[in-house]
């Protein structure tokens, strides 16, 4: 494991893809929504509402994995692998809450902007098959991107180089 996700970098200013030397794969997700321009490049194919937006929406984020694989991008490849990982993640989360509501209540002020429960309770499970087959597609596809040899042997790579 490389040196955790930086959170304190300046996200509105930096391209990651002219100071790769910043970018930190971290942990799951971390970052999926911060790293430009590679956010801006993914964001607008991400959907899972139905299985076949997930499907198109999977296959899109896949080939663009592929694209950046053939470019040696591995910011690239690890962005888009986050954002298939999170298709599984957020189809699963409405799969078991059908509000995307996990927990009881509003994160504490002190607590915003962290994952967790906090102290709330976990709402009860309301099963929704549609957005379960939603996360099924989606990690298909997200384990096709992790279990990549190219994409193992890089980020092996990059985190010996920079952490």
């Amino acid at each position: 494991m490389g040196k955790p996700f930086d959170y304190t970098l300046d996200f509105q200013t930096i391209d990651f893809r002219q100071h790769p030397e910043l970018y930190r794969v971290g942990k799951g997700e971390q970052g999926v929504l911060l790293v430009q321009p590679y956010k801006s490049e993914i964001v607008p194919y991400w959907r899972f509402r139905t299985p076949e937006i997930a499907k198109e929406s999977s296959e899109k984020i896949y080939q663009l994995f592929l694209d950046y694989k053939t470019k040696g991008d591995f910011i690239g490849m690890d962005m888009a692998r986050k954002f298939l990982q999170m298709g599984y993640t957020r189809s699963r989360r409405y799969a078991n809450h059908r509000t995307g509501q996990k927990y009881d209540g509003p994160v504490p002020d002190d607590q915003k902007g962290r994952s967790g429960a906090h102290g709330r309770d976990q709402l009860p499970r309301d099963e929704d098959p549609v957005k379960a087959e939603s996360a099924r597609i989606f990690y298909g596809k997200y384990l096709e991107a992790r279990e990549d040899p190219d994409y193992k042997q890089q980020k092996k790579s990059w985190q010996e180089k920079y952490g």
